[in-house]
């Protein structure tokens, strides 16, 4: 869409013609859909879907995720006038049918139906080809989205990026925690540990199952370079989801979270690190933990929704032209 066809349009989310192109919309106005991409049910030639699942039930500490994917789709109004910088030209907005599928809906007081209502929500998505981007919510979500995609693809490989590896120790599969979804993921057969890797862990863990782990002063001492080799060298070309904690990034970077821990990774490493994963063979992904009402700045959805435009990337890196 051209500059001057932007002049005679608003509210893109609703009125794009097509589903492709960049946008030139007033960031302060208009329906705030992720990237302005269009909203839609209708997902049949879609290349991939970002959706939102605004639960926050299964925190530690402090809510208030559940204003994320919210926050993360306002931010995201702020991107989509150029292409990502630092893809080498690579322009998925252009190139592909990204669409907006709306957030999941819920009963908010029936938290146990939960998890089955996240599993057939992407399931739904995912069934019809396109990869899925998940605008979260606490991190308990990617439990049951990992049991989606596990149907589909088998064990997966996983990068983590998170101050805690979320591997406390829970055999009750019911209890819905986001501190022990990993845990129960590799459990339950849904990860290749051989073949995943945690990224920026900065917290004491027991047992870490036989994942790998890179942790933050790793990441500080040997680089965004090493992280991204490594991590390709171990997930090799196997079906990968990408999961981003946005508690990986320091709290001066990402206050606005709700288990936040000192040490953390740098905005400008992390968008090293992710760009330089081109390549992988990355099948879905989310951002998880993004709790604006501990953020006056709205920093915290702005480094979300790059993170998310980034995943958006990788899902797509292979299939460009």
């Amino acid at each position: 869409m051209s500059l001057e066809d932007a002049k005679t349009q608003i509210d893109l989310a609703f009125t794009r013609k097509g589903r492709r192109g960049l946008a030139y919309e007033n960031a302060f106005s208009g329906a705030t859909s992720f990237m302005r991409r269009a909203y839609s049910k209708d997902i049949a030639t879609a290349d991939l879907v970002v959706t939102g699942i605004p639960f926050d039930q299964a925190v530690t500490h402090r809510p208030g995720t559940r204003f994320g994917p919210r926050a993360i789709r306002e931010a995201s109004t702020l991107q989509p006038y150029d292409p990502p910088y630092g893809w080498d030209g690579f322009d998925p907005l252009s190139e592909f049918e990204i669409v907006d599928y709306g957030d999941m809906a819920f009963d908010y007081a029936n938290v146990a139906g939960v998890p089955d209502l996240v599993q057939n929500h992407i399931k739904t998505i995912i069934s019809q080809g396109p990869a899925t981007v998940t605008l979260g919510g606490d991190h308990f979500i990617t439990l049951p989205i990992l049991r989606a995609y596990a149907e589909k693809y088998g064990p997966l490989s996983v990068i983590q990026f998170d101050a805690h590896s979320d591997l406390w120790a829970d055999d009750d599969m019911s209890r819905i925690d986001h501190g022990t979804f990993m845990y129960k993921a590799v459990k339950l057969g849904l990860v290749d540990v051989t073949r995943s890797v945690q990224i920026g862990i900065r917290t004491e863990c027991d047992d870490y199952l036989g994942m790998p782990y890179i942790d933050a002063r790793t990441v500080h001492d040997k680089g965004a370079t090493y992280v991204s080799e490594k991590v390709k060298e171990i997930v090799g070309d196997a079906p990968t989801y990408v999961t981003f904690d946005i508690d990986a990034l320091d709290p001066a970077f990402a206050p606005g979270t709700g288990t936040p821990v000192w040490g953390g990774l740098a905005s400008w490493q992390v968008a090293a690190i992710l760009r330089d994963l081109a390549g992988i063979n990355m099948v879905g992904g989310d951002i998880v933990e993004v709790s604006p009402p501990y953020d006056t700045t709205g920093a915290t959805a702005i480094a979300g929704a790059h993170i998310a435009m980034e995943l958006c990337c990788l899902a797509l890196w292979n299939k460009r032209k």
